[in-house]
C-alpha cells in the first residue's frame, strides 16, 4: 500500500508585520500577544503531525521514501516551500536572487527563490510593489537603492483585491502591503535581500543587504498579476511549480509524477484515499504522496494545489 497523505505541524514566524488573522494555526506554545507573521505550512523540516511517521520531518522521511513522495519529477530535496502570510505592515521592500546568483553569493547547495501569491483577503484599497517603474536604469537604481528611501520613488504599486494571483521572478524588487492575507508557494529558499525597511531599526535581525540586493536586482523584472477569475484554476505554470485552484468535487491523480500539496482556504473539503477519509478545513494542508496516485475531494471548498514539473 502507498504512503497516506501527510499532515505537516505548521511552523510559525513572529515578525514585526505580522497581524493575528492566523492565530488559530499558533498552537499553545505561541505567546498570545505575539503578531502571526507567517506560518510555514509545508516545509521540509516541519515534522508530521500524526499517523506511524508522527514527529519525525518531511527531510527525514524523504531520505526513506524519496520517490514515493516526491515522484519521477522529484530530484533531491522537498523543492517546495508554502506559507500563510499574514501582513498588518508593509513588509521590507526586498529582492531574492536566482539559483546562479544563489550559488555564487551563499555557496554551493543554496538555491534561487521564485514565488508566487495568491490574495486570500483584502482590504480596501490594499496594495504591492511588484518591480520598478519601465525606463528605470540599472545605474538610477542602483543609486536609489542605496539612497534609502529614494527607492520608493522608483517602484511600481498595485492595488489588488481578493482572489488576485501575482507570480514574482527572482531579481524582481518587491514588497506586500498593509491588510493582505497571502498564500505563497515559492522554491525552497529562505534568502531574502532587504532593500528598504521603512526606516525600521535594523536590529533583531532586520539588517539591510545593500550589495546583495545591488548585485541581484533587475531593473527589467516585474511582478505578473493576473486578477481574480473564477473560471480560470490554473494560475500560474512555472519551471519551479505549478500552482492552480481547485472548486469542485473531483478525482485527481498524481499519475506518479509529482506530490501535490493542498491548503484548503475557504469551506471544507473531505479528502478521500485508499487509506480512509480526512476532514481538511480552513488553512489546514495536506501533502498527497506521488505514488497514492488517485484521490478525491467532496464538499464546498475552495483548494490550492501546487505541484512540480508540467
Amino acid at each position: 500500500m502507498s504512503l497516506a497523505p501527510l499532515t505537516l505541524k505548521p511552523t510559525i514566524r513572529n515578525y514585526v508585520w505580522g497581524g493575528r488573522a492566523l492565530q488559530a494555526l499558533a498552537g499553545p506554545d505561541t505567546a498570545q500577544d505575539a503578531p502571526i507573521a507567517e506560518v510555514w505550512a509545508v516545509y521540509e523540516h516541519n515534522q508530521i503531525a500524526s499517523g506511524p511517521f508522527a514527529g519525525r520531518t518531511l527531510a527525514e522521511l524523504l531520505e526513506e521514501y524519496h520517490d514515493e513522495i516526491l515522484g519521477a519529477k522529484g530530484k533531491g530535496r522537498f523543492p517546495l516551500l508554502i506559507k500563510l502570510l499574514d501582513c498588518a505592515r508593509w513588509l521590507s521592500l526586498q529582492v531574492h536572487p536566482n539559483d546562479e546568483m544563489a550559488t555564487q553569493l551563499e555557496g554551493p547547495g543554496f538555491m534561487g527563490k521564485t514565488e508566487a501569491w495568491h490574495i486570500l483577503a483584502a482590504e480596501a484599497n490594499a496594495e504591492l510593489i511588484a518591480g520598478i517603474k519601465d525606463n528605470t536604469t540599472a545605474a538610477a537604481l542602483a543609486e536609489a537603492i542605496r539612497a534609502g528611501e529614494k527607492i520608493l520613488e522608483l517602484v511600481e504599486y498595485h492595488r489588488v483585491q481578493q482572489g488576485d494571483t501575482v507570480f514574482m521572478p527572482a531579481r524582481t524588487i518587491h514588497a506586500l502591503g498593509p491588510g493582505l492575507l497571502v498564500y505563497e508557494v515559492q522554491q525552497t529558499s529562505d534568502l531574502t535581500y532587504r532593500v528598504f525597511d521603512w526606516n525600521r531599526p535594523l536590529t533583531g535581525g532586520r539588517e539591510l543587504h545593500i550589495d546583495k540586493s545591488l548585485a541581484v536586482s533587475d531593473p527589467q523584472a516585474r511582478g505578473q498579476i493576473r486578477r481574480a477569475n473564477p473560471a480560470e484554476t490554473s494560475l500560474v505554470h512555472c519551471d519551479y511549480f505549478h500552482f492552480e485552484r481547485l472548486t469542485a468535487p473531483e478525482t485527481r491523480d498524481t499519475h506518479g509524477e509529482s506530490f501535490h500539496a493542498l491548503t484548503v482556504i475557504g469551506g471544507e473539503a473531505q479528502l478521500q484515499t485508499e487509506h480512509g477519509t480526512q476532514t481538511l478545513k480552513q488553512f489546514d494542508s495536506v501533502i498527497i504522496p506521488a505514488g497514492l496516485g488517485k484521490y478525491r475531494l467532496e464538499g464546498d471548498f475552495q483548494v490550492l494545489c501546487s505541484s512540480v514539473g508540467s
